[in-house]
C-alpha cells in the first residue's frame, strides 16, 4: 500500500565557475596573524592609524520598522554586554573592525541566553582559533574551533559572525590590511636600531689622551708612571663633573686629548624613514596631518586627502551593516518582532554636516525663487 510519494531531497546549488577545490583552500597560516600583531604593535604610526581609523567609522542608530520595538532595540543595543568587559554594540564593532583590518577577518558570536529567549550578550572571537569550510552547498560555512585534541564543529553556525576583508575571488578568508607591510617595518625598524647604535657610540662622548714623551733619556724612563698618573688625574676628573665638579688637567709634557669618533658623521636616515613612511601610510589610506606628520602638503591636497579617507570609511562600513543588522533582527526575532532594520551612520566630520547645510540652503534658494517666477507669471486667459 502506497501512503504518499518518496520525499525527494532538495537539490543543493551548484556553482559552475569554481572547483571544488578551490572552496577546500587551507587556513591563513597562524603566524600571519602573529606577523601582523607584531607589526601593529612595534610600529607606532601603524597603531596610531589602526586606531584612527576605528574612530573615525563613527557612530550609527539601527531603526526598526516597528516603531513599538525602537525603544527596547535602543535600549538592547546601548547595554547589551560585550565579553566579559564591554557594553553596548559599539565596544563590540571596534574590536570586530579592529580584528578585521589586522588579520584581514573578523569573528564574533551572538550570545543566548539558556533555553534560547532572548541575546545574553556579544563575545568578540579570536580569529587564530576558528576554521572557516564550505558546508554542504557552496553558499554554506561550517565554523570549526581549534582545540588541544583537534578540530571541533560548532553546532550553532547561525550565531557565528564573520566578515573578510577584500578576500580572493572564490576565497574564504581575507587578506590583511598590513600586507605588505612587514618587509617595510622590519627595514623601519633596524634603521631606528642603528640610530640607537650609533648615538650609544658616537653620542656618549669618550676621549683618547695620548702622551707622548720626548727624545730625554730621563723623560723615557718615567713615561710610563707619567702616563698612570695622567690616566689616573684624567677619571677622577670626569667622575667630578659627574658629581657637577669643575677640574683641569695639569700635565707635564706633551699630552694630545681627543673625542673618538670626532672625525665621523652620523648618517641622515630623515630621506629614507620618510620613504618608508609614505609607502606604509599609502597602503593605511591614513592622512600624514592626521599622524601629526608636518610634510609639505597644500589645503586642497589635504581636502582630497580627507575625501579619499572617507570612500575608504564607507567602504568600512559597509562590511559592518550586515553584522548589526544581524544582532538587531536576532534581538527582534527572539522578542517576537519579525520585522526590517535599518542602519543609518552618522556624518563622519563636520565638513559633511557643513556641506549638507549648504546643499540644503541652496535647494531652498532655488526653490523660493521658482515659486516667486512662477507667481510673477500671468495666468493663461487673463
Amino acid at each position: 500500500m502506497r501512503f504518499g510519494k518518496k520525499k525527494e531531497k532538495p537539490l543543493l546549488p551548484q556553482v559552475q565557475t569554481a572547483a571544488r577545490e578551490q572552496f577546500c583552500e587551507t587556513p591563513v597560516q597562524l603566524y600571519s596573524y602573529a606577523l601582523f600583531d607584531k607589526v601593529r604593535r612595534t610600529v607606532p604610526i601603524v597603531d596610531a592609524a589602526l586606531s584612527k581609523l576605528v574612530r573615525l567609522i563613527g557612530s550609527f542608530t539601527v531603526k526598526c520598522g516597528d516603531a513599538a520595538q525602537q525603544a527596547g532595540l535602543d535600549r538592547f543595543l546601548r547595554e547589551v554586554p560585550v565579553g566579559l568587559t564591554g557594553q553596548s554594540i559599539y565596544s563590540f564593532i571596534d574590536c570586530y573592525l579592529d580584528s578585521l583590518l589586522v588579520c584581514g577577518n573578523a569573528v564574533g558570536e551572538i550570545v543566548l541566553s539558556r533555553g534560547d529567549r532572548s541575546v545574553a550578550g556579544l563575545w568578540n572571537g579570536k580569529i587564530a582559533d576558528i576554521i572557516v569550510r564550505p558546508g554542504a552547498a557552496p553558499m554554506e560555512r561550517q565554523y570549526l574551533l581549534r582545540t588541544p585534541d583537534g578540530e571541533q564543529l560548532l553546532p550553532h553556525p547561525e550565531r557565528i559572525l564573520f566578515s573578510a576583508l577584500k578576500p580572493p575571488p572564490g576565497g574564504i578568508y581575507g587578506v590583511s590590511l598590513l600586507q605588505g607591510l612587514p618587509v617595510f617595518a622590519d627595514i623601519l625598524l633596524r634603521i631606528y636600531e642603528c640610530v640607537g647604535q650609533n648615538f650609544d657610540r658616537a653620542g656618549n662622548i669618550r676621549y683618547a689622551v695620548t702622551y707622548k714623551p720626548s727624545g730625554d733619556p730621563t723623560e723615557a724612563a718615567y713615561a710610563a708612571d707619567r702616563a698612570k698618573t695622567i690616566a689616573r688625574e684624567w677619571s677622577e676628573g670626569m667622575q667630578a663633573a659627574r658629581r657637577g665638579e669643575i677640574r683641569d688637567l695639569v700635565s707635564v709634557g706633551d699630552v694630545d686629548i681627543k673625542v673618538i669618533g670626532a672625525e665621523g658623521t652620523m648618517p641622515d636616515t630623515e630621506i629614507p624613514v620618510r620613504q618608508l613612511l609614505e609607502q606604509m601610510l599609502s597602503k593605511l589610506s591614513v592622512p600624514p596631518f592626521l599622524l601629526g606628520l608636518n610634510w609639505s602638503s597644500t589645503e586642497r591636497m589635504s581636502a582630497q586627502q580627507a575625501d579619499i579617507l572617507t570612500s575608504e570609511l564607507e567602504y568600512y562600513r559597509r562590511l559592518l551593516e550586515p553584522v548589526i543588522c544581524r544582532i538587531a533582527q536576532a534581538y527582534l526575532q527572539l522578542a517576537g518582532a519579525y520585522t526590517t532594520v535599518e542602519v543609518v551612520w552618522d556624518n563622519i566630520n563636520l565638513q559633511d554636516e557643513v556641506e549638507l547645510a549648504r546643499a540644503r540652503l541652496y535647494n531652498a534658494q532655488a526653490a523660493d525663487a521658482e515659486q516667486k517666477l512662477t507667481a510673477a507669471q500671468p495666468k493663461e486667459g487673463s
